[in-house]
């Protein structure tokens, strides 16, 4: 199972992948958006289609009390945009504190901070789909 992992923010959408027994993470790319979802599903076929991807994790972006605000229902929306246009199951997964996690992965390897702002969103979903696989096999 391939999966596709995205950490959906304002202007971007990090993506990574899976390695096609859908055990180890490895980050992708970037798409920017600027909130346009409908462009950015199309964007979306073209690599769900080339990488032969056969589910998705979304990052959920909950508020550190574990409720859902503006950002949580945005990630909701967009859940379902996604499985109405793929077909595919699409995975929610917490994603609290992932962004940070990234940048401190990028300062502890000595990464400019103009470095680190092109890659910092799709380390996020390597994280937050990385998450989901190690969970999933412990279920």
């Amino acid at each position: 199972m391939k999966y596709l992992g995205l950490d959906l923010g304002t202007k971007t959408l990090g993506l990574a992948l899976s390695d096609s027994l859908g055990l180890i993470a490895n980050s992708y790319k970037v798409l920017r958006h600027h909130e346009d979802y409908d462009g950015l599903l199309l964007l979306l076929e073209e690599e769900i289609e080339k990488n032969h991807v056969t589910a998705i994790v979304l990052g959920f972006p909950k508020n550190m009390d574990n409720s859902i605000g503006e950002r949580g229902e945005i990630a909701l929306s967009f859940q379902k945009k996604l499985e109405d246009k793929f077909h595919l199951p699409v995975y929610m997964q917490d994603e609290r504190l992932t962004t940070k996690q990234a940048e401190n992965l990028l300062i502890e390897n000595d990464m400019s901070r103009k470095k680190r702002k092109k890659v910092i969103d799709s380390l996020a979903a390597t994280i937050i789909l990385q998450s989901y696989l190690d969970r999933k096999d412990n279920r």
